[in-house]
């Protein structure tokens, strides 16, 4: 106890003034500047900052800096047990003090501000908002983050995997990933995207007949492929084959449509699926609980509308 006196007598110390209390019990559930503490209080900055101070030098309150502002709260994790208790006895005598019911009024009104600024910019920006978060953050920000949605578990099958875009987005959110395509060139730009990932395996074959043993995916894609397969059921059969009981698979592809220059422009089997027909082979393929979604095109895309097909493997 006599080690623990003088540290103890600090904090009583730094404890003793009033104001300095009021403090730490607007710290104690808030992050607040000095501004929102000078409305809260009604006293003047230079008086709050030397509180603070001499609150931060006996270790009650830590600050960070966020722009040109710093953000003040009370030390918790710090305090030993008898500091805890001490704290508890002031906190105890002081909060039932009128000044600090006044003070609490003060501070949802400080609160309340923020909450106001917020809302008047969004207010303003609204018809513009799209716009201006595309130039602070891009436009697909948002779709790449969905990513991490994937279980960090999974063993995750690139079926047609192309050069290897789709690999790259989701290579950091999972263990494994085993990205095939029957094209030699496309795997060869695929590895070059590809390079900095330890956990992209690349393979060539065809979906009809993949190089993946039994139940070795937790989860595979099928993205713009299939219009390209000549027999679509019998590679869904063997995409079933390679997914675990319980796996899931997501397939993107074009509805139905009449381009009949993509067979020879681009080498297209199949222009496109209807709902019930990629239903239909879905479940011959063994997936059931398929939900069939059209995607909303994109202003600036050109290609045929495009549609999104979950199934689980059963």
């Amino acid at each position: 106890m006599a080690l623990r006196a003088p540290a103890l007598l600090d904090h009583l110390s730094a404890l003793a003034d009033t104001t300095r209390s009021r403090l730490l019990l607007l710290l104690e559930r808030h992050e607040l500047t000095v501004g929102e503490l000078c409305a809260t209080l009604q006293l003047p900055q230079s008086t709050v900052s030397r509180h603070l101070k001499a609150l931060a030098d006996s270790g009650w309150v830590t600050s960070r800096g966020e722009g040109t502002s710093n953000l003040y709260s009370m030390t918790k994790d710090g305090l030993d047990q008898p500091t805890r208790r001490l704290w508890q006895l002031v906190k105890d005598e002081v909060g039932s003090t009128q000044a600090a019911a006044q003070d609490q009024r003060r501070l949802q009104a400080a609160l309340a501000d923020r909450r106001t600024k917020s809302q008047e910019f969004f207010s303003s920006s609204a018809g513009q908002w799209d716009r201006v978060r595309a130039e602070l953050f891009g436009d697909r920000f948002h779709l790449e983050a969905l990513a991490a949605l994937a279980d960090p578990d999974w063993t995750l099958g690139d079926l047609g995997c192309g050069t290897g875009q789709l690999s790259a987005a989701l290579a950091p959110f999972v263990a494994h990933i085993v990205a095939v395509d029957g094209s030699a060139a496309m795997l060869q730009s695929a590895k070059k995207r590809l390079h900095a990932f330890g956990n992209v395996d690349l393979r060539r074959g065809e979906l009809e007949s993949l190089p993946i043993d039994d139940g070795r995916l937790d989860a595979a894609t099928l993205m713009l492929v299939l219009h390209h397969v000549p027999d679509p059921a019998r590679a869904l059969a063997e995409v079933s084959r390679a997914i675990r009981r319980g796996g899931t698979l997501l397939v993107v592809d074009m509805l139905p449509h009449d381009r009949e220059h993509y067979r020879t422009q681009m080498g297209h089997v199949w222009l496109g699926f209807g709902e019930d027909q990629m239903r239909g082979l879905l479940e011959a393929a063994g997936f059931g609980k398929a939900r069939i979604v059209p995607l909303a095109p994109e202003a600036n895309a050109k290609g045929p509308a495009l549609f999104v097909a979950r199934a689980e493997r059963t």
